[in-house]
């Protein structure tokens, strides 16, 4: 995703709005939960990736998640959850949680505005980052769920890099 160009950064008291647009001008499919709260589904290579933005005007707080599209069994969550530690390492921004009831792996990110308002740059960098970190680590979640690895082994080989060209 490039910056929207064609949008200016304007003043947005509700950041929810400024997301709106922007949704609605990516042409992302979208549902917005009263004014505090929206969904958005973005496409991605492995997969289409379940954002939600919720805004705390209490907090002046924006709170960001990036789904992925899978579920880690009951069996294997204690894995996931090492392989959550040993990916929030290798992070500078955000962190991957494990939705408890679901089973469902994300990354989060809250931004804390303090008063400042929310730019169309700064969403769609935040989209960019978490989606790109998502993108980078989908085999690893892969290989840990469904392929039975260690949280060790499936950063291993989700990281591997290839040597030469084919």
């Amino acid at each position: 995703m490039t910056t929207t160009t064609a949008l200016m950064d304007e003043a947005t008291p509700n950041p929810i709005d400024l997301i709106e647009s922007i949704a609605a001008y990516k042409e992302w499919t979208f549902e917005r939960r009263g004014d505090r709260e929206m969904a958005v589904e973005v496409p991605g290579h492995w997969c289409d990736y379940g954002l939600f933005f919720a805004w705390s005007e209490d907090l002046d707080a924006l709170h960001f998640s990036c789904a992925f599209d899978m579920r880690a069994p009951r069996g294997r969550r204690g894995e996931i959850l090492e392989l959550l530690a040993l990916l929030n390492e290798r992070l500078w921004l955000g962190h991957y949680a494990l939705w408890s009831e679901t089973g469902i792996p994300m990354f989060r990110h809250t931004v804390l505005l303090s008063g400042q308002e929310l730019s169309r740059t700064g969403v769609e960098e935040l989209v960019d980052i978490a989606v790109g970190e998502c993108e980078r680590f989908y085999p690893a979640f892969q290989f840990a769920i469904w392929g039975g690895k260690s949280a060790q082994e499936a950063i291993d080989a989700a990281l591997l890099e290839t040597v030469g060209e084919a």
